[in-house]
């Protein structure tokens, strides 16, 4: 959702929301050019955000503040959602020792909120805190696949952006896929957001059989076979469901 720009909370959200995972530093023009907001309308929200210790600033510009983590460590519901997710997803990669992953719908979007990986880490555009389209990971189908038919449809009528030569793009196929999802109860990814990246992902369901929560496990070509872990991921992803319920957390209430 596009932040209010008619309000000066709806602003300085999108000052805020104009940093993604790979900035480390915005300058006052980047932050004018992303925004679209006026050169003195984002110097007076930015120098407001930096007294209110969400923003730092040096001498190259503008960076997130740690006060924005403290905030997100108060989140309640995404921090018992954490602490019951962990031991599930680190007995998924003892087992397996590739990387696992654990993320949320927002939209038409998975947000990356636990990713764990060693040294055989295989290379993936993921990251906490990152974003990834719906059709072009494992884990987004997954959460597509168990989204509502209104959500669905937008998907499959909207140009679906081609990050390989691989990505899924004609929306039939991608739709058969999504049907794949619901009956074998598992998604894979076939080298569609990276090169050389396959993963596979089940979702943690509720009682109801809605979600917008999974967790998927992801490998390289030439070593990680999706389907053979396909058994340990729904294994995992079904017992953090199972958790969730006995905690009353429903999985469907973690989207973002």
């Amino acid at each position: 959702m596009e932040p209010e720009l008619n309000t000066v909370l709806g602003k300085a959200v999108a000052i805020l929301r104009s940093f993604t995972g790979d900035d480390r530093v915005l300058g006052l023009a980047e932050l004018v050019r992303r925004t679209g907001l006026p050169k003195a309308t984002v110097h007076r929200l930015a120098a407001e955000l930096v007294g209110h210790r969400l923003l730092d600033r040096d001498r190259y510009g503008y960076r997130l503040s740690g006060g924005l983590f403290e905030l997100g460590l108060r989140a309640s519901v995404e921090r018992t959602l954490l602490e019951l997710a962990m031991p599930f997803l680190q007995d998924l990669y003892e087992r397996t020792h590739e990387t696992v992953h654990l993320g949320v719908r927002d939209g038409a979007e998975v947000v990356y909120i636990a990713k764990i990986g060693g040294h055989r880490q295989a290379a993936s555009p993921s990251r906490t805190g990152g974003r990834m389209p719906l059709h072009c990971t494992a884990i987004g189908k997954v959460l597509l696949a168990h989204a509502g038919p209104d959500l669905r449809r937008e998907v499959l009528e909207s140009p679906l952006e081609r990050r390989t030569p691989h990505t899924v793009v004609a929306p039939g196929a991608l739709e058969r896929q999504l049907k794949g999802v619901l009956e074998a109860g598992v998604g894979y990814e076939h080298e569609e957001s990276a090169a050389g990246l396959l993963c596979v992902a089940a979702p943690v369901p509720d009682a109801e059989g809605r979600t917008s929560l999974a967790i998927s496990l992801s490998g390289p070509v030439g070593r990680f076979r999706p389907e053979s872990h396909a058994d340990a991921v729904r294994a995992a992803a079904t017992g953090l469901g199972n958790q969730l319920a006995r905690r009353r957390i429903p999985p469907h209430t973690a989207t973002l």
